[in-house]
């Protein structure tokens, strides 16, 4: 009896918020699930065999106020390869801290508690304005490998970003990024809204299949002895679509 009071009361303080990201998700056939003893949900779907996964609840960056919203999958790039694309407002936000915090201070290194998308505005190209084309205004992007994310950019992801131009304000903070084999897609999103929910996994799909296409042209290319950053794809083998052991840990 004491159980079953203390389960009801459990799901009577939980916000019917995450109710609209419910009904998003039951009727696309994905998985759902709250956050215990936390405001908060989980998706889990599939972009063909790709396991994806979207996450929203508290923010796991401080640029980033209210609820944060999190599209991840991993695939098979070489862990070498990172990228970041952000929206402008936020890059010049962040290069300014990193200025003040790192130059100011007389300091010689970032610490590892600097949230990586400011570390890689450090260590990384930026890419030239050129290579962005309509999105240059809005969005910035640093990357490892320049000309994999000039191609990356060129390609259908580019109309996607495009579309979000006009659905939130330019200081509304959007990061997308690459690393360890992991696409991430991180924004603001304080209360749940499935129509704008839909327009960020467009943007993850698009984001996602096209660096699976790139991966592996370039994983070939490399092969072939016809890439100008072969040491990056050359020892990667060949993508398994139905390859489903990595699994994304639940936070972080």
């Amino acid at each position: 009896m004491l159980k079953s009071l203390r389960r009801l009361l459990s799901r009577g303080g939980q916000s019917p918020a995450a109710g609209v990201f419910e009904s998003w998700a039951t009727e696309r056939g994905h998985a759902f699930r709250r956050v215990r003893d936390a405001e908060g949900c989980v998706i889990e779907g599939r972009l063909g065999t790709q396991p994806w996964r979207i996450e929203w609840g508290e923010p796991q960056r401080n640029y980033i106020a209210g609820h944060e919203l999190r599209l991840m999958a991993e695939f098979n790039l070489p862990k070498e390869l990172q990228v970041l694309v952000l929206n402008r407002q936020l890059m010049e936000t962040m290069e300014k801290a990193v200025y003040e915090q790192y130059v100011d201070d007389v300091q010689t290194r970032i610490d590892t508690e600097t949230p990586s998308e400011m570390r890689w505005l450090v260590m990384y190209q930026k890419q030239p304005a050129a290579d962005l084309g309509r999105l240059r205004d809005r969005y910035g992007a640093v990357s490892s490998v320049l000309p994999w994310t000039q191609q990356w950019l060129a390609s259908p992801l580019s109309d996607a970003l495009a579309a979000s131009i006009d659905a939130v304000a330019e200081d509304h903070p959007v990061t997308l990024t690459i690393g360890r084999g992991r696409l991430t897609l991180r924004t603001a999103m304080d209360e749940p809204d499935a129509q704008r929910l839909a327009q960020w996994v467009s943007v993850f799909e698009h984001a996602l299949r096209e660096a699976r296409r790139l991966g592996d042209e370039w994983r070939d290319a490399a092969g072939a002895g016809q890439t100008t950053q072969p040491s990056l794809w050359e020892h990667i083998g060949p993508t398994d679509p139905d390859d489903t052991t990595q699994r994304l840990p639940p936070r972080g």
